[in-house]
């Protein structure tokens, strides 16, 4: 069979894990990204790094770089026609794939880099002892990057004014949300998520270019100690994303006759078969449930459809696994059992979450798995999160192009017509009736030592309105982490103070 010279097709992936001995061991986020890349064209059996037509850094948090690509770029030693630099969110690796992907099938670039990297690891024991890293400053005039695409902002005023804000608050409230939906007791749903969290952990210690390569079993994982200490109520520190990681991975991206042109082997071919972008109402303030997530329902059943192929037949998937909640949020849209190997990593807490970069890994781990299971002709399907389960990407690859070309699309007109709620204020939410405010997610906040701290709260009005709800007083924080409190009356004060 011909394959149309514009079909897009990845051709090398290269990881990294660098665990520095000592600091003086440690490389900053472009040396690793560097070694990626040059992993990567070794993996396409390439001799040097070629010139390409766009590089395209993942926006990093560990470093600043006034223009990562362009820093990249030099200490390669290879010309770049763009240097693009993505926004926030972890679904940014797979959809600059997707839109790579379609520039290459358009005949706007034959060949292009994506690349990203952190060394929080290293930069967090840097603090720790107090010591300067010698590491590549802002150099003012260097040439600004190419912003790869507009975004959007993830959290309202509202949010913000009330400092709800951070995944480490959020995806626990979706946890209880879950579970109350599921109708599970506390120490029902706990089992359930460590045993879950404690096969990716199996899948990670499999995984050479894991972080983490230690095998927990579910009751190492929900087992409270003060090294897995509470961090936001249910979850357990090691059911956290672990960022604190010095990694990097590459993916070389180019179409086919330019894989031809360099003689770039077809046992080296992956092909992306199909993608498609979306999101979930911008703020969780306006999500009609926390234990719903429409958006990855019908992205990822568009991405399967463009590829002419069912989600049941295909048996390599990576959910994004920032917290337990993703992947059953994940699992339950895309129709999948917990039961599934939803992970081929490992997964953020074990394999390693390198803030927006988790999925270049995933799509390297994929291309590889691809490559060596030939025979059966194997479909992947990889599923990109950025935010609280807000922006999602999905993209489906194979050995064996589409019978089609790359195929992209987006249900994103059909999300925005689905239902919403009203935000109300503090204010609002304390004139209704007394008793009339419903807990439907929350959590607690713990302190560094293990204490209930803050307890937050999502609360549904009479009227149907949302509204938030917050308690600094330990004395609530501490009764809201014994019982099950979705579903109970509660009172709000006018400055959105909980009452129990």
């Amino acid at each position: 069979m011909s394959i149309d010279p514009r079909t897009p097709v990845l051709v090398g992936q290269g990881q990294i894990v660098n665990h520095a001995a000592t600091l003086a061991d440690a490389r900053e986020p472009v040396q690793l990204i560097t070694e990626a890349i040059r992993s990567a064209t070794l993996d396409a059996g390439l001799s040097t790094v070629p010139d390409v037509d766009a590089l395209n850094i993942v926006r990093m948090l560990s470093w600043r770089y006034a223009n990562p690509a362009h820093t990249v770029a030099k200490l390669l030693g290879i010309n770049t026609r763009a240097d693009g630099i993505t926004p926030h969110g972890g679904n940014m690796p797979q959809l600059i794939v997707n839109k790579l992907a379609r520039e290459i099938q358009n005949g706007e670039l034959d060949i292009a880099i994506i690349a990203g990297g952190e060394s929080s690891y290293s930069r967090s024991r840097a603090q720790r002892e107090n010591v300067t890293l010698n590491w590549t400053p802002e150099v003012q005039g260097t040439p600004a990057p190419l912003q790869i695409i507009d975004d959007a902002a993830l959290s309202s005023p509202e949010e913000i004014a009330r400092k709800i804000f951070l995944p480490v608050q959020i995806y626990p409230m979706f946890e209880t949300a879950i579970r109350a939906k599921a109708k599970r007791s506390i120490a029902e749903h706990d089992q359930i998520i460590s045993e879950l969290w404690s096969r990716f952990s199996g899948v990670a210690a499999t995984n050479t270019n894991a972080w983490s390569q230690t095998a927990l079993s579910a009751e190492q994982i929900r087992t409270v100690t003060p090294k897995n200490r509470m961090i936001g109520s249910p979850y357990r520190k090691v059911m956290n994303s672990n960022n604190q990681v010095d990694m990097a991975a590459a993916l070389i991206i180019c179409s086919v006759e330019k894989a031809t042109q360099l003689g770039i082997a077809k046992d080296r071919w992956v092909f992306p078969i199909s993608g498609t972008d979306c999101h979930e109402h911008y703020y969780i303030s306006n999500r009609f449930s926390f234990s719903d997530t429409p958006a990855v329902r019908l992205g990822g059943a568009m991405a399967c459809d463009l590829a002419d192929v069912s989600i049941s037949e295909i048996s390599l998937i990576d959910l994004y696994s920032c917290f337990p909640s993703a992947v059953q949020l994940g699992a339950q849209s895309l129709n999948l059992s917990l039961d599934q190997q939803l992970t081929i990593t490992g997964g953020l807490s074990f394999a390693g979450g390198p803030w927006n970069n988790y999925v270049m890994h995933a799509i390297a781990t994929m291309m590889t798995k691809l490559r060596n299971d030939t025979g059966s002709k194997q479909n992947g399907f990889i599923w990109a999160n950025g935010g609280y389960a807000t922006k999602h990407s999905f993209g489906v690859y194979s050995t064996e192009p589409g019978k089609k070309g790359f195929r992209y699309g987006s249900p994103q007109v059909d999300i925005d017509s689905l239902d919403t709620r009203e935000l109300a204020s503090p204010s609002e939410a304390a004139s209704n009736v007394a008793g009339q405010a419903t807990i439907e997610a929350y959590t607690v906040m713990h302190d560094r030592e293990g204490a209930p701290e803050t307890a937050i709260a999502a609360v549904l009005l009479k009227d149907s309105r949302r509204a938030w709800a917050t308690s600094t007083d330990r004395h609530v924080a501490t009764a809201m982490c014994t019982d099950e409190w979705v579903g109970r009356k509660v009172n709000l004060n006018a400055d959105g103070t909980l009452n129990i």
